[in-house]
């Protein structure tokens, strides 16, 4: 399997697979920070769709940041992986401690990337929530339940790699999931990109205003 040289390839690809399940809809793209704020802006260019960000933080398990116990989402959105959850241990200080630093990150970055714009209308319409790659979905899920909040029409995750498992599950989830690259096994999301280097914040701005 070919890997993806790189996010903005990876967001032209993930446009050839949305164009047919949109049908000349004109969908929202969600963006989540920051890789998939690069390849949601080269999904709205392709398919000349408006672009926003939706911003979402893992909660990971202290000591083991990789692994998530949940994830948050703007309007005070949270969702609980139980499973991994009891699995760590954590006391309740334990969680909120997490849960506490992770929200500040995330209205951190609601101000620095939409500053006084309020977020775009979900309300009705067909919302894309583009991510670079998904390893478990916990913060895809986080947004997929911040717009179903919002009250969006037809929710579509469409991201550049994901374990088949996962896409399963969030197909039931959302309206529809799909990925570029479906490994199985699959390891970590940047074995699957040649350039695979962190995003910047200047970098999802800039993604946002239209440069870039």
């Amino acid at each position: 399997m070919n890997r993806l040289r790189d996010r903005v390839e990876a967001g032209a690809a993930v446009a050839r697979l949305l164009e047919p399940l949109l049908e000349g809809d004109d969908a929202l793209v969600l963006g989540l920070p920051r890789g998939g704020v690069i390849v949601a802006r080269a999904v709205a260019d392709t398919l000349h769709l408006d672009l926003d960000v939706l911003v979402v933080r893992k909660l990971g398990v202290p000591g083991h940041e990789e692994f998530g116990f949940g994830a948050l989402g703007e309007d005070d959105v949270q969702v609980t992986d139980l499973a991994t959850l009891a699995m760590a241990g954590l006391s309740d200080a334990a969680v909120d401690v997490v849960v506490s630093r992770e929200r500040a990150e995330l209205d951190r970055r609601v101000v620095l990337y939409r500053g006084d714009m309020p977020p775009a209308r979900v309300a009705g319409r067909t919302v894309v929530i583009v991510d670079d790659g998904i390893a478990t979905g916990g913060t895809v899920r986080a947004a997929i339940a911040v717009c179903r909040a919002r009250g969006a029409g037809r929710i579509i995750v469409a991201v550049g790699v994901a374990p088949g498992d996962v896409i399963d599950s969030l197909s039931h989830e959302a309206d529809a999931a799909i990925a570029v690259l479906i490994p199985q096994p699959m390891d970590a999301v940047g074995q699957w990109y040649e350039d695979f280097r962190q995003s910047t914040d200047d970098e999802v701005v800039a993604a946002l205003a239209g440069a870039g």
